[in-house]
């Protein structure tokens, strides 16, 4: 019952989350590279070279933000309910 009721939280969580990551992703980038936007992966004048890192360093930022968030909220359904809402 406790994983059904958590569900929905979890999925606003996620996308909140998505949003925060996108937004880090933004000003790491800028405070490494010295470049307002990053490279696309469709962008046809950017090289593999530039694509690759940009999106590693993107998933592992989403990486990151999302298991800082799930974990959370786990924790807080636990700490509420004394379950773990998996």
């Amino acid at each position: 019952m406790v994983k059904l009721l958590y569900k929905p939280f979890g999925i606003v969580f996620g996308l909140l989350g998505g949003v925060l990551a996108s937004a880090l992703f933004g000003k790491v980038w800028k405070a490494v590279t010295h470049q307002d936007d990053a490279p696309d992966p469709s962008d046809e004048h950017r090289g593999w070279k530039e694509i690759l890192p940009a999106m590693a360093l993107k998933g592992a930022i989403a990486g990151v933000v999302r298991a800082l968030i799930h974990r959370g909220g786990a924790t807080g359904v636990r700490g509420l309910t004394g379950t773990w809402p998996t």
